[in-house]
């Protein structure tokens, strides 16, 4: 990437200000964990920035939230049983909670993040419930037992994928022999196909991802025999990188883009960037680099243009690394606040990490230079371990406390309220394309224009002459 382009990748992290995005499932609406709002705070006061409200009383858990329609969905263990919940997304009151399974297991609470699709929420329980509920009601619409239906086997820390919906299907990981790979109606829970992975074993702690790699639609997952892609059309399997198996536990959600994936193991294992290629048999997964700087294990990875970002093992210490050549641009050894494994969400031009330990912290996220936590704060109730991962989502930030839910507003006023841009010509490199209008803003590498009559079109930021590319820098 040229100069100019990172500049004007750089208006899109800071010009837009664009709230309103919803957060439908584990990691956001692509699984990536990045958010797509802007006019997000650079930095925080001193105590954190305002708690707007807390709300819930969601019992113990891990689970992460899901915001959609101004509706909050997480699971929580009380009284002896895991539960769905939905809470309004303002105050966070209950709307209504329903019955998933048992309580408990290592390490008790829930794992699973709901998943939103439509007027239905799914929700997996830590020893294999998986329910589908009709959100306007909060009636169960059916459900199925991965370990008891189809001789599932997760592993010793129990169920803990956030499903994945697409289209019509439900796609989820029993484990074990028979059906290591699920697919399910989402409307009726009756088998679409199941697949035995070749040396898949146990479910494992990782959620499944798309990727298009090779031009091939398909499903990708870490489980306790390495990273498979299965085919999206019938289950049928492709590929197997197997360095990250045999292991303690593969928990990392992998990252998939253009022809490659990302994927990348703890306790001791590394990361690893690998490229899909179509051959005889389907589609082969070649290794491009595989690197023990780059382990992961709670935290997860979010990738940033053409660098990655994630927790070393569980050490609290942040890196960041090229995805193109596995090189390590910086790492935390020192400096800020913050223990034990962290877990991250990305917003704006920040890293948002949740430490183990309760500190909240707000990280630069250029790969240039050092590690620079530029602000922290204490979550209250943030004393007792927890892994569950930050949300962003219209223009606030969510997190998940000892039983309850905590808001807190990180949308920058200054920002929201400036002026973007008066009426002016606009014009793209070829000189063909003219139009009067003003700069709404800048969003997935384009130019937002209003016309003089309302209306609004979009451009490509590449598409634009000198002279408008000089402008954008200039605001």
């Amino acid at each position: 990437m040229n100069k100019l382009s990172c500049l004007l990748a750089s208006i899109y992290l800071s010009l837009s200000v664009l709230y309103g995005a919803d957060w439908p499932q584990w990691r956001g609406s692509d699984r990536l964990g990045v958010s797509q709002e802007s006019g997000l705070l650079k930095s925080w006061p001193s105590g954190g920035p305002k708690l707007l409200w807390t709300g819930g009383e969601v019992g113990e858990g891990f689970s992460s939230l899901a915001i959609v329609n101004g509706r909050i969905f997480t699971m929580g263990d009380k009284a002896g049983q895991s539960y769905l919940f939905c809470l309004n997304q303002k105050g966070g009151a209950i709307r209504w909670s329903l019955k998933v399974g048992k309580s408990g297991g290592n390490y008790s609470g829930t794992r699973c993040t709901p998943t939103v699709d439509g007027d239905l929420v799914f929700a997996l329980g830590q020893f294999g419930d998986l329910v589908c509920v009709e959100i306007a009601s909060g009636r169960e619409i059916w459900r199925k037992n991965l370990a008891n239906d189809f001789g599932g086997s997760s592993g010793g820390w129990n169920y803990s994928e956030s499903v994945l919906v697409d289209g019509n299907n439900v796609i989820c990981s029993p484990g074990g022999r028979h059906a290591t790979a699920l697919a399910l109606n989402k409307r009726t829970g009756s088998t679409v196909w199941k697949t035995a992975l070749p040396g898949g074993g146990e479910s494992h702690y990782s959620s499944w991802v798309i990727s298009n790699g090779a031009g091939v639609k398909q499903y990708v997952r870490l489980f306790a025999g390495g990273t498979f892609g299965v085919a999206a059309a019938n289950g049928k399997f492709l590929w197997r990188y197997d360095e990250l198996g045999s292991n303690t536990a593969n928990i990392p959600t992998p990252i998939p883009f253009g022809d490659y994936v990302f994927t990348a193991a703890g306790y001791g294992k590394g990361g690893a960037l690998l490229k899909l290629s179509r051959n005889r048999g389907g589609v082969a997964a070649e290794e491009i680099y595989f690197k023990r700087e780059l382990k992961n294990k709670h935290g997860g990875i979010v990738k940033v243009g053409n660098y990655v970002y994630g927790d070393f093992d569980d050490r609290g210490s942040p890196w960041c690394a090229d995805v193109r050549t596995g090189e390590v641009k910086w790492r935390r050894d020192s400096g800020g606040r913050g223990s034990g494994s962290a877990c991250v969400t990305y917003g704006d031009g920040r890293l948002y990490f949740r430490y183990q330990d309760g500190i909240m912290g707000l990280v630069d996220a250029s790969p240039l230079g050092a590690f620079r936590q530029i602000s922290s704060f204490k979550i209250p109730d943030g004393m007792k371990k927890s892994w569950s991962h930050p949300v962003i989502s219209n223009g606030l930030l969510y997190l998940r406390g000892l039983d309850k839910i905590l808001c807190y507003d990180v949308r920058d006023p200054g920002r929201a309220s400036a002026p973007v841009s008066a009426i002016r010509l606009w014009t793209d490199s070829s000189g063909r394309f003219k139009v009067e209008a003003a700069l709404k803003g800048v969003q997935r590498g384009k130019a937002i224009l209003k016309k003089r009559d309302g209306s609004t079109f979009e451009i490509s930021l590449d598409r634009l002459s000198s002279a408008d590319q000089a402008y954008l820098l200039s605001l």
